[in-house]
């Protein structure tokens, strides 16, 4: 089972120290993918070849990932998130922190299109430059997409692609859960929504799943976290299709990166 990340790789750096972190949704879902035997997983999207575009290299140089469609484009700046720290050491942003770089101009090329086409699964954020793109191509192609809605609640406009998502991912609150199992009533889709501590619920077939977050005793940092529950919950559903196993995968596979710096 083939599955293709895209399109965000991306570096975290601290401010006070110029430390540099290598994520982006596409890579942490690629680095925790590419870990599962029954899966082989393609990263999609472009880089610059500048400092933070090698660290994202250098960081899955060993892991099991095809990097043929990592693009590297000369003279582009990689997307990168300037992180602050309070005194007590808490993170935050500044409205100028996010540098999208090569990532929020890069376009598809033939070639990608056509490797995204021949893929059995696409993982992509809605809020991708090549979202519209990849949505285009789902229409007429035969792959099956999984979507990160992250925090999205303009639920109309979402209604409206719905049917051409087969893995629908959101983090969310219990207030928005019943908008998901009605969708699940209408649309055969698997509606996952991630409720931080409280865990995670699913709704497939108008029918209703829910499973506890694993405990973490020590919680380092949340990056990734999300994205890891996804890898998680999706590889292990295309092994067993079963969805309460998927739940637990993606528990326990955040936990494990809440307990450590960085995505993977």
């Amino acid at each position: 089972m083939n599955i293709i990340a895209m399109t965000c790789m991306c570096v975290d750096v601290f401010d006070d120290t110029g430390e540099i972190r290598p994520g982006g949704e596409a890579l942490n879902f690629a680095a925790i993918a590419s870990k599962y035997n029954h899966i082989s997983v393609d990263l999609l999207g472009a880089i610059g070849d500048d400092d933070y575009g090698k660290a994202i290299l250098k960081s899955i140089e060993n892991k099991p990932i095809n990097k043929e469609f990592i693009h590297i484009i000369p003279g582009s700046a990689t997307a990168n998130n300037r992180i602050y720290l309070t005194e007590k050491g808490d993170r935050y942003f500044k409205d100028d922190s996010w540098n999208g770089g090569i990532h929020d101009t890069y376009l598809l090329s033939d070639s990608d299109k056509n490797r995204i086409a021949s893929a059995d699964i696409i993982f992509i954020t809605f809020d991708s430059p090549n979202f519209d793109d990849v949505l285009e191509l789902r229409k007429s192609c035969r792959f099956q997409l999984a979507v990160d809605f992250n925090v999205l609640r303009d639920f109309k406009k979402i209604e409206t692609i719905v049917p051409y998502i087969n893995f629908f991912f959101i983090s969310g609150e219990k207030s928005i859960l019943l908008q998901f199992q009605k969708w699940s009533e209408r649309y055969d889709n698997i509606f996952n929504i991630t409720l931080a501590e409280n865990g995670s619920v699913t709704y497939y077939m108008g029918k209703e799943y829910r499973v506890d977050a694993v405990p973490v005793n020590n919680v380092i940092d949340t990056t990734g976290c999300g994205d890891s529950y996804h890898a998680g919950f999706l590889c292990s559903y295309l092994r067993d299709c079963d969805i309460i196993n998927a739940m637990n995968e993606g528990s326990r596979v955040a936990s494990k990166t809440l307990s450590h710096i960085g995505g993977f």
